[in-house]
């Protein structure tokens, strides 16, 4: 919403509606469609995909500033994933028309629009290589490092969002069970500390060796 004019800013405040969800809140379901998109002011959600068989495969995460819907709205396709909040948030819905009119009249926001989706699809193309090349351990500490730079440590040094071991084995694809080993072994390792949901990470130089193989 950067590029946005002063007056569009102010057009698109006129039309928004302020949204308060809970933590566990379904945002909205695989299938649905949009009429708008959500701009995330404060808290974190996941974005998920069910499998046939029932599993749930943690495709993304959000965090506050970050846009909601914003690829269903521009396709006038359903939604392929779910998001659900992963703590309590407050969010912005800003209707479709205001988003349309602001690509047709604003070259900048049109650009960064795209920029945005072309982004997106350089982060899809890099987890389907990652699942098809790495190890389950190397995917994890990938993981661990890019959750540690996406939302930040905190006062305590502990990664700023806490994931059951379900969801962490979610978005590496494999088993709890898998998950739970893995995590108990860089804990042995002295590689990171963990404390029910925390996790420090005590060594970033070894997470990186190990997400590259070695």
């Amino acid at each position: 919403m950067k590029s946005l004019s002063k007056e569009e800013l102010k057009h698109v405040s006129e039309h928004k509606n302020e949204l308060v969800f809970k933590k566990g809140d379904v945002i909205f379901k695989e299938g649905a469609m949009l009429n708008g998109v959500y701009c995330v002011k404060e808290g974190k959600c996941k974005l998920t995909k069910l499998s046939p068989n029932g599993k749930e495969q943690i495709v993304k995460f959000i965090k506050h500033g970050d846009m909601l819907g914003y690829r269903s709205v521009l396709s006038e396709e359903p939604v392929s994933l779910s998001v659900v909040a992963l703590e309590d948030m407050a969010a912005c819905f800003i209707p479709k028309k205001d988003i349309f009119d602001a690509i047709q009249n604003n070259r900048n926001f049109s650009k960064d629009m795209f920029k945005v989706v072309c982004h997106d699809l350089k982060d899809a193309n890099a987890t389907i290589t990652n699942m098809a090349q790495k190890t389950v351990r190397e995917r994890l500490a990938d993981t661990l490092l890019f959750l540690d730079e996406t939302f930040g440590e905190d006062k305590d040094g502990n990664i700023d969002v806490k994931l059951s071991r379900e969801e962490i084995a979610n978005v590496i694809g494999t088993a709890t069970e898998s998950a739970i080993r893995l995590l108990s072994e860089l804990k042995k390792e002295k590689v990171i500390s963990l404390a029910g949901k925390k996790i420090k990470l005590l060594n970033k130089d070894a997470l990186k060796r190990i997400g590259v193989g070695f």
